[in-house]
């Protein structure tokens, strides 16, 4: 059983993203491959998209048991669309089922235009990261659309800067959360740590004390920690001891 959709503003692009047999014929530029899934990259009428392929939902019972890692990478992008969080377009999306098992499934998003992600932003030492007023900038929009997907009980998961994109009207987008997922109680909160010591893993060796405390401010809505901030701060710092 096979399922496809393509958004009716590219039924023009229907011979090459019309279905789950055209896309899998598709040849591009491979970006990344691993043993269940691949990315490449093609360009139609001037634009590049980016073609994620996956053969395969890992050994076992995962074959046959949860949501399947494409399924729930075109949700969580739509999601972020509809509260409001920049991000990637989704341009067409699909799967098939071989009986009850996972078969194979596709995903293609346009490209976000003049784009950069913060790591890589950070890894070549982008004067922009000395410019208190364009990191402050930034720092605004992560933590309203972090927020924004907490308030709905939703973890990214995997928020590292590598999957923040910024553009040339220093625009922020979240991308790549294949792993994000809704939760309650203890686990949103262990879940909403893990999160926000992601973005601090990066952020400590790039930033000021000043300019990570501001954003955890950001994030809060507030102007002063009070005595659970205080206790989260402690968690968030030291999330990834040991596993450095």
């Amino acid at each position: 059983m096979a399922g496809w959709t393509l958004e009716p503003e590219y039924e023009h692009l229907a011979e090459a993203f019309g279905s789950l047999e055209a896309v899998f014929a598709l040849q591009g530029e491979r970006l990344t491959y691993d043993n269940l899934s691949e990315v490449i990259r093609v360009r139609l009428d001037g634009v590049l998209y980016y073609v994620k392929r996956y053969t395969g939902a890992g050994r076992g019972l995962r074959r046959y048991m949860g949501r399947p890692r494409v399924r729930a990478e075109w949700q969580n992008l739509k999601r972020f669309a509809e509260w409001g969080i920049p991000t990637a377009e989704v341009v067409a999306w699909g799967l098939e089922r071989d009986g009850m098992a996972f078969g194979r499934g596709a995903l293609i998003t346009r490209e976000l235009e003049h784009t950069q992600d913060l790591d890589h932003l950070a890894g070549k030492r982008d004067a922009r990261l000395r410019n208190p007023a364009w990191v402050d900038y930034v720092s605004q929009q992560v933590a309203r659309h972090t927020r924004q997907m907490h308030d709905h009980h939703f973890t990214h998961n995997d928020l590292k800067w590598r999957n923040l994109l910024v553009d040339d009207q220093d625009t922020v987008f979240f991308i790549d959360c294949p792993n994000g997922a809704f939760w309650q109680s203890f686990m949103l909160r262990y879940r909403i740590t893990k999160d926000l010591a992601c973005l601090d893993k990066v952020g400590k060796y790039h930033l000021s004390r000043t300019q990570r405390l501001r954003f955890y401010l950001q994030y809060r809505k507030r102007e002063r920690l009070n005595a659970s901030d205080k206790k989260r701060i402690r968690h968030i710092l030291s999330f990834f001891e040991g596993r450095e």
